[in-house]
């Protein structure tokens, strides 16, 4: 996990306690984001406390006797945070408050968030809310935004399941994560319509996020985006496709694909894709141009030659 989606999850945690949380405590709800190794745990959780509140957020600290030793807790007072006139919901407006921070999202971020009652971006000489200076906070990138993103983090640190159109379906979904790969966001969940867990890209969510109640499955790992081609993403059914390349290309492909590959006696190789975009299949498949062709199944190698044949 990365350190942006670290300070997400963290602010979300802090934000839907219902009561002070121990660093104990959010560590074990945060399972796998922070080392297992206390003392790195601890550095690493000092420093994510010190970025937050360098750029206005209110991280409220008590002593909780409910714990022998009492041991200090923290939490993010709902009333603090949301400001005045929001109008987005509190969840909403933290995660969108901490990712236009620490990110350029698309646009430009720091005056449409004003609005919204949050604090931009630390800058020189700006002072927060308790009359202190606020030190600049450096943007770590320029990050595309989609407005499902808050309550898609707010969904998944709460174990809520939430319902949305992608592609054109209504899907119900238990959001287990969300992550930043290439360009886009993507969110693995549990999809309960289909019964298995799933991978979306954000940017092809139509419409609004609604929030439907608890999730029901316990959260798993689910596929890493970073590991899913792009003709794995899809609504439809997963279909098996063989693709037969030739031996100059042959390396390349299966790089390419991340499979070994079946080889032929001549050094060519057939590689098995399991497909649910056919276009993303399409666009790889020309890229190696007369060296590369579907073998199987007989309607997608229909469907291909028939786009060729427009081109042409």
């Amino acid at each position: 996990m990365d350190k942006l989606e670290r300070l997400l999850n963290l602010t979300a945690a802090l934000r839907n306690a219902t009561q002070p949380l121990s660093a104990g405590e959010l560590r074990a709800r945060m399972a796998g984001a922070y080392s297992e190794d206390l003392a790195a745990f601890r550095r690493m959780f000092e420093r994510d406390k010190a970025d937050l509140r360098a750029i206005g957020v209110p991280i409220e600290v008590s002593t909780l006797y409910r714990l022998d030793p009492p041991v200090e807790g923290y939490r993010i007072p709902a009333g603090a945070y949301a400001g005045r006139d929001v109008r987005f919901d509190p969840d909403e407006l933290a995660a969108l408050h901490l990712a236009t921070n620490l990110v350029r999202l698309e646009g430009g971020a720091g005056a449409g968030l004003a609005r919204l009652g949050g604090a931009g971006a630390g800058d020189e000489g700006e002072i927060g809310s308790a009359g202190e200076a606020v030190e600049p906070v450096a943007t770590v990138d320029e990050l595309p935004f989609h407005e499902a993103l808050s309550k898609l983090v707010a969904a998944a640190i709460g174990r809520r399941a939430v319902q949305l159109v992608y592609r054109d379906a209504e899907r119900r979904i238990e959001p287990w994560r969300l992550s930043f790969h290439r360009g886009h966001w993507y969110l693995v969940g549990w999809d309960v319509g289909r019964g298995t867990e799933r991978t979306y890209r954000v940017d092809r969510i139509d419409g609004p996020v609604t929030e439907l109640g608890p999730a029901d499955r316990p959260v798993g790992e689910g596929p890493d985006p970073r590991t899913v081609k792009p003709w794995e993403f899809g609504a439809g059914e997963p279909v098996d496709v063989r693709v037969l390349v030739d031996v100059d290309q042959a390396a390349w492909a299966c790089h390419r694909a991340g499979v070994d590959g079946e080889r032929r006696p001549d050094g060519s190789v057939v590689l098995t894709l399991r497909v649910r975009d056919p276009a993303a299949l399409r666009t790889f498949v020309v890229e190696f141009l007369e060296h590369a062709e579907v073998l199987e199944p007989d309607w997608m190698r229909d469907e291909i030659v028939a786009w060729l044949e427009a081109q042409a």
